[in-house]
């Protein structure tokens, strides 16, 4: 029996105006590792080591559960986790367990004879698992994706952001779980809101594939979910105002927060990811004094997605 793994990247999803639609997936990886076993085992380290399940209720297990069970196989696994991606925090740390457990769950099913999902299929169940798929497709995909549904079945699109991008993410010190993020939107949106954020996702996804960082500031102005969730992010003014100040092109939340993200360009990605070295330290100390942050953190964008290891 084999020991298979995958590394899944973290993801901004929710980017500026793109509501439930657009994500970027960042250079920072969960590992999961899977052979198959007796009975349910999960080894869990780095990010939630002292809270996250480890046994079979764990999110990476009940993706690989989830999995065997669409087509009757009666499977466990031992589970390896190395989490490096803050939970809570809106850069997709449970669409990684989910899209792993799922990826895990193929490799294994393929050893045991049966027929090798697509990724189409991968795709479809981590989304119903997470429960919105942009965050799973750039997670999966890589780069820059946009996700809508095609009679009630989630679908994607790849873009390639141009070159010279990289971000700056501020995390929390504490919490703010999706659900309830999500308890603080409205039930209905007016149309001058909607027409808003139309315009700005079009100027958005524009500039990131043809590669318009002067537009980003503009671009990534949302109001449908943004302002709603600011309620239960006291700090989100300061911490946009302190990332533009130091630097950033462009700042919105990250997911459903409370990690506030910010785009930073240059000629080529490692000119980019060189002025979010500089961004992120010059927003260091104020973010410090907040005390409600962890520190800046630089990332390039990762272009492949979900890797093997």
């Amino acid at each position: 029996m084999g020991r298979f793994g995958f590394a899944i990247p973290a993801t901004s999803a929710n980017l500026g105006p793109g509501f439930d639609s657009f994500g970027i997936a960042l250079d920072l990886y969960n590992k999961f590792e899977a052979q198959r076993a007796d009975e349910w085992v999960v080894h869990v380290e780095g990010e939630g080591k002292n809270y996250l399940y480890q046994d079979e209720r764990n999110q990476v297990a009940c993706a690989m559960k989830t999995t065997f069970d669409q087509v009757g196989a009666d499977l466990c696994a031992e589970i390896w986790c190395l989490n490096r991606i803050p939970t809570g925090n809106g850069l997709g740390s449970s669409s990684t367990a989910r899209l792993g457990g799922v990826l895990l769950a193929r490799e294994l099913l393929e050893e045991a004879g049966y027929e090798r999902l697509t990724d189409q299929a991968v795709f479809e169940i981590a989304s119903e698992l997470e429960g919105h798929a942009d965050n799973v497709a750039a997670g999966f995909f890589g780069g820059f994706t946009v996700c809508w549904k095609s009679g009630g079945t989630p679908q994607h699109a790849r873009f390639e952001p141009a070159s010279g991008l990289a971000a700056v993410v501020v995390p929390a010190t504490t919490e703010l779980l999706t659900d309830a993020a999500r308890e603080l939107l409205p039930k209905d949106v007016s149309h001058a809101d909607a027409s808003f954020n139309v315009a700005h996702a079009g100027l958005l996804a524009a500039s990131i594939v043809a590669g318009h960082p002067e537009h980003f500031n503009d671009a990534l102005k949302d109001k449908l979910h943004e302002p709603y969730r600011s309620v239960a992010i006291a700090d989100l003014e300061d911490i946009h105002t302190i990332l533009m100040e130091a630097g950033a092109d462009g700042v919105a939340l990250s997911g459903s927060g409370p990690t506030v993200i910010g785009l930073v360009a240059g000629a080529d990605d490692s000119g980019a990811y060189r002025r979010a070295v500089e961004v992120a330290a010059r927003a260091s100390d104020a973010v410090r004094e907040l005390g409600t942050r962890r520190e800046p953190l630089p990332l390039v964008i990762a272009r492949d997605g979900a890797k093997p290891l």
